[in-house]
């Protein structure tokens, strides 16, 4: 059976324990590993063996890494791979204090080690995506299609829906682009996910990824969501909406609760996921009718109607994404910049992303 981060706490319960080897293999309180039993802990601080051990040692530390265990050591065993000794070895994550509030400094730092675990023992090949994104704001254009290029680890295509918006108005940003651009032009009367829906006609890649012009993405964004829908065998995948910038208020907020005060976890199954995120195979998005023609709720309505032809949909972490927030009309989705400070778990000035999201 495969070992997937399906199952991530965010929030650990207790502190680190001990993994070392024993003739069995590795042990935890001489236990072989057991996922979920692990999840409660902040993480295991490998021992190494004092000699040479089977190749199957390192298949079992990759494992634990692959299901988001956050593994630590202060050293490295000379046989282990340099790119996982990197990381093993890189004990800034523990600087934090847990201080068992939900969603401490602490937390944030351990969720970006296991994601860089996870990124290493979860291999996939360079995946063929054509990323779809509608825009009314010719400004955005440039600054959006300079994160398409950052993208690793995929081979990306562009197809930009001009939403009342003349191509010579963007003509330097998409000819300056290094990715292939195809784009469409409609009038501002044309409903948006109608938009959508025409550029995404013109997809070549096996994966049709909806991108939003205003907001932010690391450089591993597309990667990360490929990788899930290995991992989980999901029919949709995305993100956690879960970092904003408040634009008027020059800020940055941490959203991981719903205003109810429900948990809004990574790594699971779901009916929701960020919209600027969702990545489908593009048979299965052609097969599902594509985006519903609407001037709003689009994301909204294309989950629904996804869940009703049955597919699965998997929400991965979130902390390669930032939202955008200008006032309230700036945007299909309304909602008053009130309501982010009041399910804000943590506040910032100024842009303050996950180091994830390599931000200068």
């Amino acid at each position: 059976m495969s070992v997937t981060p399906c199952g991530f706490a965010r929030t650990p319960e207790k502190g680190l324990a001990r993994l070392h080897w024993a003739d069995i293999g590795w042990v935890v309180d001489g236990q072989a590993p057991d996922v979920p039993a692990l999840r409660p802990l902040r993480g295991l601080e490998i021992e190494w063996p004092a000699a040479e051990v089977p190749e199957l040692a390192l298949d079992g530390l990759l494992r634990l890494a692959a299901a988001g265990i956050p593994l630590t050591a202060d050293r490295a065993a000379p046989w282990v791979p340099a790119g996982l000794a990197t990381l093993l070895t890189d004990r800034a994550w523990l600087g934090h204090a847990a201080d068992g509030t939900a969603r401490s400094l602490a937390d944030l730092r351990r969720e970006e080690h296991s994601v860089r675990l996870r990124r290493l023992a979860n291999p996939t090949p360079r995946p063929k995506i054509s990323i779809v994104m509608s825009s009314k704001r010719s400004r955005m254009v440039g600054t959006a299609l300079a994160q398409m290029e950052r993208q690793r680890d995929v081979e990306a295509e562009v197809l930009l829906g001009l939403h009342g918006v003349a191509y010579e108005q963007v003509r330097e940003a998409v000819e300056s682009c290094s990715l292939p651009v195809k784009y469409v032009e409609a009038s501002e009367s044309v409903p948006f996910g109608e938009v959508l829906n025409r550029v995404a006609g013109l997809a070549s890649g096996d994966y049709v990824a909806k991108w939003d012009d205003d907001d932010w993405y690391g450089p591993r964004h597309l990667a990360d969501l490929f990788m899930a829908l290995s991992y989980s065998g999901a029919d949709v995948v995305g993100t956690t909406a879960e970092f904003f910038y408040l634009e008027p208020l020059r800020a940055t907020i941490r959203r991981t609760t719903f205003a109810s005060g429900a948990g809004y976890p990574s790594e699971v199954w779901a009916d929701h996921v960020a919209g600027g995120t969702i990545l489908v195979p593009r048979a299965k998005f052609q097969e599902m009718g594509g985006f519903p023609g609407l001037p709003r709720a689009v994301d909204l309505e294309f989950l629904k109607a996804a869940q009703a032809a049955g597919a699965r949909i998997y929400r991965t972490h979130g902390l390669g994404y930032v939202l955008r927030r200008g006032l309230s009309d700036e945007h299909t989705w309304q909602l008053p910049l009130a309501h982010f400070i009041k399910v804000a778990a943590n506040q910032w000035r100024g842009f303050r992303p996950s180091l994830l999201m390599e931000a200068a």
